[in-house]
């Protein structure tokens, strides 16, 4: 969904959006969007965006992004495209997240913008003109998304070459969702080098919000683990490519039993066998299936920490952390890039265990699971920031007959 909020704030005309999300992220790109310029009107399930035909006219000049690492990195580039001065401030978890990558890219590009100490609070100071530039081994696919969507706007064409780009998945998505909106990038099948003309021209588009695999991801999860028989999750028909997907091989790699439907996947119960997978791709899978594993016979292996580092918390490590809590082992190896996960054992404890997310919404899924499938009940705190991306999750599981207590304090 921010990816299409993006492509409406530039198109000339007015996108409408179905099935919109209610989550924060998304929140996020809206008013951000809306401080650029387009004018907004939102319903109960879709939103209608006018937008600005890549003419942006900003309402204030300190843009916040909220807590979304991905809203934050999407409209910086964006806003490169009108006249400084601009400001992004960031709150909570998203404020020591990095973004001094953006000074190079920019200068490469004819801009200018300043970060505090690597982060924010962001300063663009000159927009961005065009031209060639270079990224070496990015954290996060969400810079190279950010570009995509700024450079067709720009009056010359551009390049952009990329060495071990990360993350290819979510790129597929960016220039899938771009051409709907009538954009032409030339991309290898590396996604190492992007060839983008200058002087096009966004098209509005009506279309649907695919489903979200990254929260079905946590229900499959809970379904495998505490289903009585199995559980329908509905509304993933989608057009789009999604990292998380990657759910689905993850769950049959464990030894789950999923089946597709007209508009979803059913799983079913089962015991959990020792797995190993990589998460390069699709780290936000980590937490859900470092829960899974600890319901296995024998150790299970998830490859990819390094990807770990820059999220809402240190993942690897507040899962490590959280889970020794519980009297899990979890064992991390940067030699090898790999988390290895042993079974929770048998005499694990009853007693309820009080653990902090971190502010972390994917480690309040994966806490929840371990809660659900343990032997003794998990107070979470800061549990509400799971609406960063799945506001419903608790009814959700309420309505699949978890006991779930609002504990207030």
């Amino acid at each position: 969904m921010q990816r299409l909020v993006a492509g409406a704030l530039l198109a000339e005309g007015t996108t409408i959006l179905n099935n919109i999300s209610q989550s924060d992220d998304c929140t996020a790109s809206l008013m951000l969007a809306s401080q650029l310029g387009a004018e907004i009107e939102i319903g109960e399930q879709r939103v209608s965006i006018v937008g600005t035909g890549g003419k942006l006219a900003p309402r204030t000049n300190v843009l916040t992004p909220g807590e979304s690492g991905l809203a934050a990195r999407l409209f910086t580039p964006i806003a490169g495209l009108t006249a400084p001065p601009l400001r992004l401030e960031a709150e909570g978890t998203l404020v020591n997240r990095p973004m001094a990558v953006y000074e190079s890219l920019f200068k490469a590009y004819g801009g200018k913008v300043s970060c505090h100490n690597g982060a924010f609070p962001l300063s663009i100071d000159a927009p961005l003109v065009g031209g060639s530039a270079a990224l070496e081994a990015p954290i996060s696919s969400q810079y190279i998304t950010g570009l995509l969507f700024a450079l067709p706007n720009l009056g010359r064409a551009s390049e952009l070459q990329v060495t071990h780009p990360t993350s290819t998945p979510y790129l597929e998505m960016t220039l899938e969702v771009l051409e709907d909106f009538g954009i032409s990038i030339t991309a290898d099948d590396a996604f190492t080098h992007f060839q983008v003309d200058g002087d096009q021209q966004f098209k509005p588009i009506e279309t649907v919000v695919d489903g979200d695999w990254s929260g079905a991801a946590a229900l499959a999860v809970a379904g495998m683990l505490c289903a009585e028989g199995s559980i329908a999750i509905h509304g993933l028909q989608n057009q789009y490519t999604q990292a998380d997907e990657a759910i689905r091989g993850a769950l049959l790699f464990a030894g789950g039993a999923l089946s597709g439907i007209d508009d979803g996947i059913q799983v079913a119960k089962r015991p959990v066998r020792p797995f190993t997978v990589d998460l390069t791709d699709s780290p936000d899978l980590f937490p859900v299936l470092a829960a899974l594993a600890a319901f296995g016979k024998k150790p299970s292996t998830l490859r990819g920490i390094h990807r770990l580092e820059h999220k809402e918390s240190h993942r690897a490590l507040r899962i490590a952390e959280a889970w020794e809590k519980l009297g899990i082992q979890v064992e991390l190896d940067e030699a090898s890039d790999s988390m290895r996960v042993h079974p929770w054992a048998p005499d694990r404890r009853s007693a309820k265990a009080h653990i902090d997310s971190s502010g972390d919404h994917r480690m309040v899924m994966a806490l929840s699971i371990l809660g659900m499938a343990g032997n003794g009940a998990i107070e979470i705190s800061n549990a509400e920031c799971v609406a960063k991306s799945y506001p419903e999750f608790f009814d959700d599981l309420d309505t699949l007959g978890a006991q779930i207590q609002l504990v207030k304090g």
